[in-house]
């Protein structure tokens, strides 16, 4: 039986329970065996660092791929959901460094690789466990047992496959790059690394001079940002084909060449300097100077401290002049080497070690950090003339995404993959993906891919899959290894684990002749291994071969768009190495979860609400949906709001749960009223007649069709099918819905699937919703014309509640009549032929329907918005005001249509002007009329005061305070109650609205309304006093209805009788009739029913009251109540008349039929016993007895000894106990009936 639904949910609390009804049947496991021969389904699960707690962004994300993972099971799929883990890199080694304040390499190297590798090693999972039960909690299924780590030796043998098969391809080759390079993490990052955290910051900004050789009086100017840099200075760089300018310095007395676009850099007037000369910068190329340091002087027999030419040098900032230092700048190394100033196999000239600190060379600033240096290098240069201007510079700078520190240019010796040559091909295999939303594949994706540049993969760092390259002294001889087995074979030694403390030591003899190989020292970037998930996870090609190329691509993935230069970019880059095809062939991005304020989430700043506190206070399906439903799934940024959460359960759980509360509870009405159990088969669900039946199904048939391709009083019958209606749009909502509310969809499931009739279950397994396939949808039900004027009649309410809300006139106050007028005759027939809705929801007498609003004397009229308009217009705003104020309605209307209209030179739009209707109240009578519309329709809603209608609104405000002390006491609709009142007012005004309205009152209520007072033996539920309007009124609710009027005595006539016949005497009774006004007895009917149940054998038989003998003629009915004689003779002596029904009997009262057999009467009587003493009735007998009396044999009938069959009459209960009782007689319907 379908369980009662409590009013209130705590909605945390039930999710919890439902977690629990989880792991007892392992239902997310055994959803994977029911499904494992369907097709599969493939997903990718990108993997945190697990040294950090979930935050909103992993929510988000988790969230998506569970929708989308659940979605495809239920449409059929098998799919596997592993969690993965990443376990390397630099995320882990910060840690470690700050924990054991380690600085640089020299500190790793004295506690050893292997001491080093094993402290990261225990914080890896650091926070597995909170990140087990943050997603468990989200009601994310997602297998955490056969999860897959990026360091499982497994896993870091399939990365060596992959790279093995980069190198073999001629993909893989080692060069000196400058780089992003974190000192924090002692390591370059790939380009997309440095891209992922830029933050405005104010850094030094020094105008240097550069004196030249063959004049020391005349400088060169040059600017920078980067004044650690200066020592490496090797050379100079100008724009070939520019403009530059020889300059007097008028303040300073000097001469100065810089570029003349550029002169606005350093004066503000013109007055400040005077030109000397012009000429094209190539005029500068191959000029020495002077250096500012001598760190590096014996560079200039190679060319260093020349002017060089580049078109890389740029018009829109510094001075034209960008001094060169190659080993700290991309474009600087290019030049430096297209001029041989460097050359590939020359010793870097790169006086910065791993940490960011200045090496020997450097003598005035050793020891000092490049970025502390600064102020130092500025001092040292002033104090030598060589400063023009020394100010600060605010621009936007890259920093380290792990450690948050600034990145700095390097270059460093690293091993890289080639990707330039293989654009082409990776847009094309993009091309293939279907991106959410569409325009991050063109755009941020796609202009990343058109400016991919080689990929280092290396990482001078220790925890991480080490790279398998060994190699000879002189980088001559290099042996690339694919697997632990050619490892083992090559080196002779067995081999368990690839770490570098397990494998650093192992040697390779050499091939060649030069001696021993010994491996690299670099390890992996972790984004190489994270490229690599799809093929590792699973083992690839050592394992899973079959199994892996069957379900390669992916179906889906789902990250944040940060992605798009990170994990995203990976997949594609080493897919396309190895199989010339895409990763995945669908992939939604989401954009970034940011603080209400729209700052970045911070733990410090704590500008945000804890995850799990929002779980515990809302449900995880109020999170779940409002991360889904907002901007941020179409990557857009979202401002997170602990107070949409709370707008989602308000808005949508809560009514949701309501309507699934008013089903259960009409199903248990059903169930007591009618005696009806409801079964539904949601596959045959009929056309109701009822229009909004028709809607919400076909509303419903639509909702599913939709998501394939996205993703009152009445009988019987009716109320059957309305629950029918509502109970097929329950659960068809709730299998739809069961992806994105896994919790309230299994709550609501559990209770109705009992209401599910057996033939409609087409799966297997019905245990929980989420093993249930989504529902086809049903064409036939699909009735768009019904939808569209459904559509229509809520706009019209909607507008006119709106007018109501502005009126501030409740709901329960009746209004005399809406008007609606329309331009299209087929909607105003639409909004006639659901009219009666819209009398009752907006509780009006009269709806009016036209298309001609001149009628009614409406016209439009405009008002400015003050704040806008005042704002934008400023001095014309005043005669815009004034204009505005005049248009005509005809010209308003015009702008109705169009959404903007031009007002003295202005074009307006929408949010310039506010629209308000007029009226020409004397067109309209003496109604007051108030107006609202849309784009559509007009409504006119007619607010005249009227006292009926007041007086209706009052019985309203009683009905209201009597259902609210319902709800106080947590009573449903079958809780039978009677309500008492007393009510206090001048002129009994509350009295008589309560009088004249009780059967209105009553047909809401359903229960007796009754004045006080309140009999002593009711039992009180409770009591309360209010206010209303003035008047005061009391209420009681009392259990139970209020006692009826016993009948007195048996419903039906009888006689008593006294029978001496066959030589014995008996008494008994005889009924005159039976049900009451049917089958009444005449003499002749009256001996033969005495012969029958007396066993009188002779037929002669005379009947006495009292002396008289009893003709023929004489009516019976007239000596109801009295003793007659029946003797085989002569009149007997007189008997006393006990006065009362001789036997025990009980009287019966028909509820919910009508007697059959041509009978007439609903109220019979029954006699326990007859004779007296003799043939007592059973329960059974008493069934069989009150079928006979109303004519109804061929029914089933359920006996009660109340009328609202609360109390049944059951076996077990004693016949003599019914003695001189009504029982009522329920007849149970047939299926045939419906």
């Amino acid at each position: 039986m379908v369980q009662q639904v409590p009013e209130n949910i705590n909605f945390p609390a039930e999710e919890e329970k439902i977690l629990q009804f989880w792991s007892e049947f392992n239902c997310f496991q055994e959803c994977l065996k029911q499904s494992k021969h369907r097709p599969r389904f493939t997903f990718y699960d990108g993997p945190p660092f697990a040294t950090g707690l979930p935050h909103y962004g992993h929510i988000l994300a988790g969230t998506i791929k569970d929708i989308v993972t659940r979605y495809a099971h239920q449409s059929g799929f098998h799919v596997d959901r592993r969690f993965g883990w990443d376990c390397h890199g630099l995320p882990v080694e910060y840690e470690i460094d700050k924990t054991l304040g380690i600085r640089g390499p020299e500190d790793v190297a004295k506690m050893g690789i292997a001491e080093y590798n094993s402290q990261c090693r225990a914080i890896v999972m650091r926070y597995s466990a909170e990140w087990k039960s943050t997603v468990t909690r989200l009601g994310r299924w997602i297998d955490f047992d056969n999860d897959y780590k990026t360091l499982y030796p497994q896993f870091m043998e399939s990365v060596w496959w992959v790279f093995k098969q980069l190198y073999d391809k001629g993909l893989v080759y080692r060069g000196v790059k400058v780089m992003p390079y974190s000192t924090a993490c002692n390591t370059p990052l790939s380009n997309f690394e440095s891209h992922q955290n830029y933050k405005d910051v104010q850094d030094p900004s020094v105008f240097v001079t550069f004196p030249l050789e063959e004049d020391e009086n005349v400088s060169l100017v040059a600017w920078t940002t980067t004044p650690w840099t200066l020592p490496s200075n090797l050379a100079l760089c100008v724009n070939p084909d520019l403009q530059y300018v020889k300059i007097k310095d008028v303040v300073r007395g000097r001469l100065l060449i810089l570029m003349e676009a550029r002169l606005s850099a350093l004066y503000k007037l013109e007055s400040d300097y005077e030109i000397l000369e012009r000429f094209p910068g190539v005029q500068l190329k191959g000029k020495k100077y002077k250096p500012l340091f001598d760190y590096f002087v014996k560079y200039k027999e190679n060319g260093a401290f020349t002017v060089l030419v580049d078109h890389y040098v740029k018009e829109e900032e510094g001075t034209g002049v960008v001094h060169q230092a190659p080993y700290f700048g991309a474009d600087d190394f290019r030049v430096c080497m297209d001029f041989n100033i460097i050359q590939k196999d020359s010793a870097p000239i790169c006086p910065v070690d791993a940490s960011g600190c200045f090496t020997a060379e450097v003598t005035h600033f050793t020891g000092q950090h490049v970025k502390d240096a600064d102020k130092n290098i500025i001092k040292t240069l002033k104090e030598q003339g060589r400063i023009l201007v020394a100010s600060t510079f605010t621009h936007s700078y890259p920093f380290c995404w792990r450690s948050d520190t600034p990145l700095i240019y390097k270059a460093v010796p690293s091993w890289f993959v080639r990707v330039e040559h293989m654009v082409d091909k990776l847009l094309r295999n993009n091309d293939l993906c279907y991106w959410v939303p569409e325009f991050v594949r063109e755009k941020r994706f796609g202009n990343w891919l058109k400016d991919a540049h080689d990929w280092a993969i290396s990482r001078n760092r220790y925890w991480g899959t080490p790279i398998p390259l060994w190699v000879s002294e002189d980088f001559e001889e290099v042996v690339c290894i694919g697997s632990v087995s050619e490892l083992e074979e090559l080196s002779g030694a067995k081999v368990s684990d690839l770490h570098r403390e397990s494998i650093d030591h192992l040697t390779i003899p050499s091939r060649c002749g030069k001696g021993t190989l010994r491996r690299i020292p670099e390890v992996f970037d972790c984004w190489f291994e994270s490229g690599s998930m799809p093929y590792a996870q699973v083992h690839y090609p050592f394992e899973n071969k079959r199994e892996f190329e069957d379900a390669f691509p992916a179906d889906f993935i789902a990250e944040g768009i940060d992605q798009t230069r990170g994990w995203f970019y990976t997949l594609l880059v080493l897919a396309t190495a190895l199989f010339g095809q895409p990763p995945f062939k669908n992939v939604i991005v989401n954009g970034l979860v940011l603080a209400s304020d729209g700052q970045k989430m911070s733990k410090r700043k704590k500008n945000y609400p804890d995850p799990v506190s929002v779980i515990q206070k809302y449900g995880a399906d109020a999170l779940r949906l409002y991360l889904i439903n907002s901007p941020v799934v179409r990557a857009e940024n979202l401002r997170f709001k602990e107070e949409g959460v709370r707008d989602v359960l308000k808005d949508v759980l809560l009514p949701w749960y309501n309507a699934y509360r008013f089903f259960v509870q009409n199903v248990l009405r059903l169930h007591k009223e009618e005696e009806m159990e409801f079964l539904c088969n949601v596959n045959t669900v009929k056309e109701s007649p009822n229009i909004t039946d028709r809607w919400i199904l076909s509303f419903m048939q639509s909702l599913v069709g939709f998501f394939e391709t996205e993703m009152g009083e009445s009988g019987v019958e009716d109320c059957v099918m309305a629950l029918e209606t509502l109970f097929s749009v329950l659960l068809s909502l709730c299998r739809l819905m069961a992806p994105y509310t896994p919790f309230l969809t299994e709550l609501m499931y559990q209770n109705l699937k009992v209401l599910i009739d057996p033939v409609a279950v087409q799966d297997k397994d019905t245990l929980s919703i989420h093993y249930l396939m989504l529902p086809h949808v049903r064409e036939e039900l699909i009735d768009k014309k019904t939808e569209n004027a459904v559509c229509r009649m809520q706009s019209v309410i909607e507008l006119g509640r709106v007018i109501r809300d502005r009126k501030t006139i409740p709901i329960k106050y009746p209004l005399k009549e809406i008007v609606v007028i329309h331009q299209d005759p087929e909607a105003l027939n639409d909004i006639r032929s659901l009219e009666k809705y819209i009398l009752e929801e907006l509780n009006v007498r009269k709806v009016t329907l036209s298309t001609d609003k001149n009628k009614y004397g409406v016209r439009l009229r405009a008002e400015p918005d003050h704040m806008v308009l005042g704002k934008r217009l400023k001095g014309a705003f005043k005669t815009v005001m004034t204009s505005i104020k005049q248009l005509s309605s005809e010209e308003l209307e015009q702008f109705q249509r169009s959404g903007s209209i031009v007002v003295e030179g202005h074009e307006l739009h929408d949010e310039d002007i506010r629209l308000m209707y007029t009226f020409d109240q004397t067109t309209g009578g003496t109604a007051q009329f108030e107006a609202h519309s849309d784009a559509q329709a007009l409504v006119l809603l007619d607010v005249t005061p009227d006292q009926s209608m007041v007086d209706e609104g009052m019985a309203r405000e009683v009905i209201n305070r009597i259902q609210k002390l319902r709800k106080k006491c947590n009573l449903v609709p079958t809780d039978e109650i009677t309500v008492y009142y007393n009510a206090k007012s001048e002129d009994r005004y509350l009295n008589n609205v309560i009088e004249s309205h009780t059967e209105f009152i009553f047909a809401t209520i359903k229960a007796p309304l009754k004045p006080y007072p309140v009999s002593t033996s009711e039992k009180v539920l409770i009591q309360e006093k209010t206010q209303l309007k003035g008047s005061e009124l009391e209420i009681t609710l009392t259990r139970g209805l209020s006692p009826p009027l016993s009948l007195s005595g048996p419903a039906c006539a009888y006689v008593n009788l006294n029978i001496c016949a066959n030589g014995y005497e008996q008494g008994g009774v005889l009924l005159l009739e039976n049900p009451k006004g049917d089958n009444k007895l005449d003499l002749l009917k009256l001996k033969s029913v005495v012969t029958s149940i007396f066993g009188v054998k002779n037929t002669k038989l005379t009947v006495f009251h009292g002396e008289t003998e009893i003709q023929n003629q004489t009516d019976l009915l007239s000596l109801s109540g009295k003793t007659l004689s029946v003797t085989a003779g002569s009149a007997p002596s007189p008997v006393s008349s006990p006065g009362a029904l001789l036997c025990q009997y009980i009287n019966l009262q028909l509820l919910n039929a009508e007697p059959q057999e041509c009978l007439m009467g609903t109220v019979g009587t029954l006699l326990l016993e007859n004779p007296l003493g003799q043939n007592g009735l059973t329960h059974r007998g008493l069934l069989y007895e009150a079928a006979k009396v109303f004519g109804l044999r061929s029914r089933k009938l359920k006996l009660f000894l109340n009328e609202t069959q609360t109390h049944e009459i059951t076996e077990d209960i004693p016949m003599k106990t019914l003695n001189m009782k009504t029982v009522y007689v329920s007849v149970l319907p047939t299926t045939a009936e419906f």
